[in-house]
């Protein structure tokens, strides 16, 4: 396709600092902050960094490609959206406008079970090529029950979420109201009123609400009981029983995400999954935590030929991707850079952030003259 690209906003800090001033402030600082300190947010991305490539000027090459397979299915590059909960929240409408740009340049979407856009207009977005991320239900009914209408959307991925035994403590949003339960103050009412583009699009598609959840929660509900019923519904708690009947009933290819340790993996292979994402949740939950890169390196070492390895949480650009894939991952995912972009660019913001990924990450490739994404381990640089 052709593609979208703004050259006011060349960069991935060109798209933040303008979705900063267009999005209200506590709606942005739930999307750009991480738990506690932000110790680790500012780690993923800096030890990604850290990685260093070779390039190889001499050498015969062709030209090159950036497609990519995964889990049995090809890609015109090795980056996809990861799942983001409440997207609609920081951009409206910004579910719709990811799904649809990610169909047009053929790479993975990933809804989350929380997010505002339901499973089945994602599959209707995407021609049943999306991937659902399920935050595992408290009750079994309700978890086959959402399983089944993902498989009827015809989602290839089914991918559980495993980083999340309690929520991240996260000052920001306890400040701005956004924990739950959540509150509209005064002062997030102000903040919307300075912001009107993002409130004119939020009265054009309506108040986001947990789309997918809607056949599960009582009518007339309000925040506060909202939030009551999601940490009445949804236990972040994953383990080995709960996660085989899950993968029993599942037909589709079984992703772990959230994992940072080589028992985890260990125990993934074991449980029969497909794959995983090495991730810490965009450094949301855990402050401590090592960084997704050093988990990769040590994950990659031992088991990138009994399980597909991919990775999220910190990487922010063309290069950073390439680092990634280098350091032995299969495919990357990014959250925040995508809303960045609608942030900034509205409903161009998602072909705009794709476009940019995708040409930088060609540049390097080129400038490595590396002719094959999987040909990237070969060009990195170790200590």
């Amino acid at each position: 396709m052709a593609q979208e690209f703004n050259t006011a906003y060349p960069s991935m800090d060109d798209l933040r600092n303008k979705a900063m001033r267009r999005i209200p402030k506590f709606a942005f600082e739930y999307l750009d902050g991480g738990c506690n300190e932000d110790v680790n947010i500012s780690r993923n991305t800096s030890e990604i960094r850290e990685v260093q490539l070779q390039p190889r000027y001499l050498r015969n090459r062709g030209i090159n490609s950036t497609k990519t397979k995964v889990l049995g299915m090809e890609y015109d590059a090795p980056f996809g959206i990861a799942p983001v909960g409440l997207q609609g929240l920081m951009w409206p409408n910004s579910p719709e406008i990811l799904a649809k740009a990610a169909f047009a340049h053929n790479i993975p979407f990933i809804l989350s079970t929380v997010t505002t856009m339901s499973i089945e207009r994602a599959s209707e977005l995407t021609e049943g090529n999306a991937w659902f991320q399920l935050y595992n239900p408290a009750e079994d009914e309700l978890r086959d029950d959402i399983i089944n209408r993902a498989e009827a959307a015809g989602c290839p991925v089914l991918v559980l979420l495993c980083d999340v035994p309690t929520f991240g403590y996260r000052p920001r949003d306890i400040r701005n109201g956004l924990a739950l339960p959540p509150k509209m103050s005064v002062t997030n009412i102000l903040q919307i009123l300075g912001k009107p583009t993002w409130a004119y699009n939020t009265l054009k598609y309506g108040q986001p609400t947990f789309e997918t959840l809607k056949p599960y929660t009582p009518e007339g509900l309000n925040l506060r009981q909202l939030g009551q019923f999601m940490d009445k519904t949804f236990s972040g708690r994953l383990n080995e029983e709960r996660i085989k009947p899950i993968r029993d009933k599942w037909k589709g290819k079984l992703v772990l995400k959230g994992v940072a340790s080589e028992q985890d993996t260990q125990d993934a292979i074991r449980m029969g999954f497909d794959g995983i994402i090495v991730s810490n949740h965009g450094g949301r939950q855990l402050d401590a935590a090592q960084s997704t890169i050093n988990s990769l390196s040590e994950i990659t070492a031992k088991y990138s030929d009994q399980i597909e390895i991919m990775m999220d949480s910190g990487l922010r650009s063309g290069p950073d991707i390439a680092r990634t894939m280098a350091s032995g991952a299969k495919f990357t995912f990014m959250g925040r850079s995508f809303l960045y972009g609608c942030g900034a660019l509205g409903n161009k913001g998602g072909d705009h952030t794709i476009s940019m990924l995708k040409t930088q990450f060609k540049q390097v490739m080129d400038q490595l003259c590396c002719e094959r994404v999987e040909d990237l381990p070969k060009h990195l640089i170790t200590n």
